[in-house]
């Protein structure tokens, strides 16, 4: 670990902003330092738990999972691909993820301490590389809580929490931070600037056009920031702020006292919506836009969808477990996240909910097989990360199909059938599209073009073929599952294979890859037996070949 220098505090400038009520000031020294050593950064990537997860369906009465006599295969492939352990310090041993913010290859994480006092941290995670995600940069706050985080044309800004009269430089609890960040690394070499707040405490930050925007809690305001030096360019005050969301101009706030206000950049009020949930007290709850709706994080009640234009309330998405043993204030939406037609909602103790927008309308699909209480999700593209306290953050990828991958298999119908898929001997099946299977038995002849994850171990038996183009998970770290390949079988893979588990190749079977970039990421050991062969170029991730 490298420590800053704590000297000369008093060399700090400051500059007083266009409202009362902030200060902005820019120097070198705080309390801060960044994680040195390599190692400290590699071992924060855990793959215990990775693997193909099962997603939990409800009977829609009684909140307890359930399955059907014949279970159909999901629509939602879904693999945990690794766990990121929080940042540990003298001082701060118990640091919980807050939120998470995702630009390209890289997902910004903060930090903060639920307990008395505080402390905080910033991780930058490059997942350019789904089978081996890295934590590239770790930053450590010793004395503020980071509550929120975004990045931005080279830039992170950071919100939170500090004491202020133990602070030599802060004027308000409530504080913006901008520091430098490109290829994954935080610079602190330089000056940082900040910006101070009344309210309790900082706790959600979004980019616009237009500037920073800021909201920080009870007795706080709405503030927007100028990107460049972070004066105030324009505020407004709410009783109990929680969050901020904006969308093409559109602004929306949680008020957890009164309801959503809609207003436009100049933060005049076109829209209020009230709503009477219990918010709870100091509880992060967020809120999203799709379309014409805005999608509500409402504690013990769920997820609220409401139509923007008109304020009216458009469904409750209910939570769907009660998980024996959890505490009744556990178990509440903490946030939501929208990626395209999916709807993530962070339940605490009762898990990570996935939905669908279709018609309007949103369907509960189930619970993902996650450990650790829920208390933020972001997801853009390909992933899904959830905060889950002191488990720390866990990257989940939807596994959606290659659009050129379906081009290629165009004419090929999609799958739909039992999460058991079988091949009879002499039989020829061929399919695209995403699926989660149970189990998979080849005896015919098999192909499969898309994204697939299987939970269980697979078997392509003496004379079957499997094709595969695109991507296929086997198991779980936690729960080995093996793919074999029995006497005169084959599996040709094009793209990319992960088994959490061992490659089982018996006498007379081959694995063959097919194409420039195919991909084999192994978790267990590759076991050729008698004349087995494996064939073709790949990149072997773990080298197990």
């Amino acid at each position: 670990m490298k420590r800053l220098s704590l000297a000369a505090l008093a060399a700090v400038a400051f500059v007083t902003s266009c409202s009362d009520e902030t200060t902005v000031f820019s120097d070198t020294e705080d309390n801060i330092s960044l994680e040195a050593k390599e190692s400290v950064l590699e071992n924060s990537i855990l793959y215990d738990d990775a693997g193909v997860l099962e997603i939990n369906n409800t009977d829609g009465t009684s909140g307890k999972t359930s399955k059907t006599i014949e279970e159909m295969a999901g629509d939602y492939p879904l693999t945990l691909i690794a766990r990121v352990d929080p940042p540990s310090y003298t001082g701060a041993e118990n640091l919980t993820a807050s939120h998470v913010d995702v630009d390209g290859n890289y997902a910004y994480v903060s930090y903060n301490t639920v307990e008395d006092g505080y402390a905080g941290g910033i991780d930058i995670i490059d997942v350019s590389d789904p089978n081996n995600p890295r934590v590239t940069s770790r930053l450590y706050y010793s004395n503020a809580d980071i509550n929120a985080i975004a990045y931005d044309d080279g830039y992170v800004y950071a919100v939170g929490g500090v004491d202020a009269e133990k602070s030599v430089r802060a004027t308000a609890n409530s504080f913006v931070v901008k520091i430098p960040a490109s290829g994954g690394r935080l610079d602190t070499s330089g000056d940082l600037v900040y910006g101070f707040q009344e309210g309790f405490t900082a706790n959600d930050v979004k980019i616009s056009s237009d500037g920073v925007l800021v909201t920080s809690g009870k007795d706080g305001l709405l503030t927007s920031y100028k990107s460049t030096d972070l004066s105030t360019q324009n505020d407004v005050s709410f009783s109990d702020l929680r969050s901020v969301a904006h969308n093409n101009g559109t602004i929306a706030v949680l008020d957890a006292s009164n309801g959503v206000s809609i207003m436009d950049t100049d933060f005049t009020v076109s829209q209020e919506i009230s709503i009477s949930s219990d918010f709870g007290d100091n509880s992060k709850r967020t809120l999203d836009f799709s379309g014409d709706r805005i999608f509500v994080s409402e504690g013990s009640k769920g997820a609220g969808v409401y139509n923007m234009t008109s304020g009216d309330l458009v469904q409750y998405i209910p939570i769907l477990l009660n998980p024996e043993g959890t505490e009744s204030e556990n178990i509440v939406t903490n946030a939501v996240a929208i990626n395209e037609d999916v709807l993530l909602m962070a339940n605490g103790g009762a898990g990570l909910c996935l939905s669908e927008e279709k018609d309007g309308q949103t369907n509960i699909i189930g619970v993902v097989d996650l450990d650790g209480s829920i208390n933020f999700v972001a997801s853009k593209g390909d992933y899904i990360f959830a905060a889950s306290g002191k488990a720390g953050l866990q990257i989940v990828k939807l596994n959606r199909p290659d659009e050129s991958l379906e081009a290629r298999c165009s004419d090929l119908l999609y799958y739909s059938g039992s999460s058991n898929l079988s091949v009879n001997e002499g039989e020829t099946k061929e399919y695209k599209g995403s699926k989660w299977f149970n189990t998979l038995n080849v005896n015919g002849s098999l192909l499969l073009c898309g994204t697939w994850a299987v939970k269980n171990s697979s078997y392509i038996n003496s004379g079957g073929l499997f094709e595969m183009n695109g991507t296929l998970y086997i198991g779980r770290n936690n729960s080995k599952k093996n793919i074999t390949v029995n006497k005169d079988a084959t599996l040709r893979i094009e793209g990319n294979l992960t088994v959490y588990g061992d490659i089982i190749l018996n006498d007379g079977a081959t694995l063959e890859f097919i194409g420039d970039d195919s991909v084999a990421n192994v978790f267990g050991s590759v076991k050729k037996l008698g004349s087995a062969k494996v064939t073709g170029e790949f990149r072997d991730v773990r080298n197990k070949f």
